[in-house]
């Protein structure tokens, strides 16, 4: 292994610790944060939730530079996939985050987001098994 790959491994490895865990608990935490009302606090994971989530992609294209010899293997493949599916389930999550903060921000009682807490529960908990899918896909089947 080259000490470039060796580099873009470590870059790979570091964002993926401290840019998918931070959005995986940002967005795992909002549900009970709209069920209390404290728009503060939403207002945080939904901003703590944008940057790391784009700091995701960093991961992402990492592992394509780290891997780009054998990108035709059907776990680098698998994982790709998901990395997609999970990217699209954070923007879901984002969007859902940002309607909870302007629906709790009006004062209405009626407006209570719970269509959001709902939602957002269930998609961060796919979002973090489809993380802990790829993390078994990288270490299981990489030679």
């Amino acid at each position: 292994m080259s000490f470039l790959d060796k580099f873009l491994l470590w870059l790979h490895i570091g964002f993926a610790i401290f840019a998918i865990g931070p959005v995986t608990v940002a967005t795992s935490f909002t549900p009970r944060y709209i069920r209390a009302r404290d728009v503060g606090v939403l207002r945080h994971l939904h901003r703590t939730t944008r940057i790391f989530g784009v700091l995701t992609l960093a991961v992402f294209l990492f592992g394509i530079a780290l891997g780009r010899a054998a990108l035709s293997k059907p776990y680098l493949s698998i994982s790709m996939t998901l990395f997609i599916v999970a990217a699209v389930l954070l923007v879901m999550i984002e969007r859902d985050q940002s309607t909870a903060v302007r629906v709790l921000s009006n004062e209405i009682p009626e407006d209570d987001a719970k269509v959001q807490t709902g939602r957002i529960a269930m998609l961060s908990s796919i979002m973090a098994l489809i993380w802990l899918v790829i993390l078994v896909l990288m270490v299981w089947f990489n030679p």
